[in-house]
């Protein structure tokens, strides 16, 4: 079947309008399908489906979780069926994103020209599990942290291109983003302090060049620690500490600056973590190693 690609401008300005609500550019996220689909048809249609299928044939479908978990990129994959079928596809029931969900929740359904609706459902189904999978592994780590003033925190480790969506995710699934690119904040890490002579001289470096910009500032022991707090950095990172040391720095930091901790972090760990009392825990796994979420499209017979 050759899919209708419809245009930007065919989007249902309920779809443009929830993606923007999110704090997503609508416009790229359209762009973001018009390539998966060119990856997925470069010859512009799909020959077994349409060999194999009745090109008048209509069907109601479901997409359904396989396992437990959160939901996220739904809106992306009723964005994706109606790029390529336009008026001839209606979607219905779509749980929001953010929602949890139980082995055999009908998360979305979608009714269309059969083999329509077998050509876009891999599109489909590639962003909504994988948002999914975001959300899901996110939600591990907060229900981990319930209790404890820690909230966890994603990375630029993300796939290339998916960033946006990613960050998205890890929202669906209670995190909180970290800087979206460069430009957000600086941060000093291992490699300026040894091109800069030492922590605080890196430190000074990038607030002379970028007043107002904001800092954070990654110390690897308590010494670093106490010389960035007493040249007034107010944002701190601990990295590849133990749980002990950690609670020694939130004792020393007496709450002059945020402090977060990474490097190497477990969810198994997250707990004791938190309990040193640090305020954020950043995980680069919710984005660079997630497990896509279990979702299946099945049509309905009788």
């Amino acid at each position: 079947m050759t899919i209708l690609r419809t245009s930007y401008a065919d989007t249902p300005r309920s779809l443009v309008e929830e993606l923007a609500a999110a704090g997503l550019d609508p416009r790229a996220v359209f762009e973001h399908v018009v390539l998966a689909f060119d990856e997925d048809l470069p010859g512009g249609a799909d020959d077994a489906t349409s060999a194999a299928m009745p090109p008048m044939g209509r069907a109601v479908a479901d997409i359904a979780a396989r396992e437990d978990g959160v939901v996220a990129g739904l809106v992306v994959a009723e964005l994706a069926f109606r790029y390529a079928l336009g008026d001839a596809v209606e979607v219905t029931g779509r749980v929001p994103d953010g929602t949890r969900v139980e082995p055999g929740d009908v998360v979305l359904t979608v009714a269309g020209p059969v083999a329509g609706v077998l050509t876009a459902e891999r599109t489909a189904l590639n962003f909504a599990s994988h948002l999914s999978g975001v959300a899901t592994a996110t939600s591990h780590w907060v229900d981990a942290l319930e209790g404890t003033r820690a909230r966890v925190l994603d990375t630029r480790k993300t796939l290339p291109g998916w960033r946006a969506l990613q960050k998205y995710a890890v929202r669906c699934g209670g995190g909180t983003n970290h800087r979206s690119s460069l430009a957000d904040r600086a941060m000093v890490k291992d490699n300026h302090v040894v091109a800069a002579g030492g922590v605080v001289p890196a430190y000074r470096a990038v607030l002379a060049a970028h007043p107002g910009l904001r800092v954070e500032v990654e110390v690897t022991d308590l010494d670093q620690l106490r010389e960035v707090l007493d040249a007034g950095c107010t944002e701190v990172l601990l990295d590849n500490m133990d749980d002990a040391t950690m609670t020694e720095a939130v004792a020393i930091n007496a709450g002059r600056a945020t402090l977060e901790a990474s490097g190497g972090l477990t969810l198994d760990r997250a707990r004791a973590v938190a309990e040193t009392g640090v305020d954020f825990i950043s995980v680069g796994a919710l984005t660079h190693s997630v497990v896509v979420f279990d979702l299946g499209l099945d049509f309905r017979t009788g």
